[in-house]
């Protein structure tokens, strides 16, 4: 049974930072395209960011330079650190393994 667990999500004040983990089970993140995902109130889900299975790493223009995905193949689990946060990156965050599988989503809320 494939598994996603997000976590690490919260209220941060802007310019603040978070990081994120999705911790797989069933699944290989080594060998999925694992992605992040956010879908915020009222607006469609959209893609964050993206790592593939030979280590490309692609971001929506929105977020370049301030987030950063990592896999982490000891622990089965991909990470997003989020840096210099807007209040336009509040949303439900999800972790996906191929657009397949998805987490439950973890809430982030940025405000002051």
């Amino acid at each position: 049974q494939v598994q996603l667990v997000e976590s690490g999500g919260g209220l941060v004040q802007p310019g603040g930072s978070l990081r994120l983990s999705c911790a797989a089970s069933g699944i290989s993140v080594r060998i999925n395209n694992m992605g992040w995902y956010r879908q915020a109130p009222g607006k469609e889900r959209e893609l964050v960011a993206l790592i593939t299975i030979g280590g490309t790493t692609n971001y929506a223009d929105s977020v370049k330079g301030r987030f950063t995905i990592s896999r982490d193949n000891g622990k089965n689990t991909v990470h997003l650190q989020m840096n210099s946060l807007k209040p336009e990156d509040t949303a439900v965050y999800y972790c996906s393994a191929g657009m397949r599988y998805w987490g439950k989503g973890t809430l982030v809320t940025v405000s002051s």
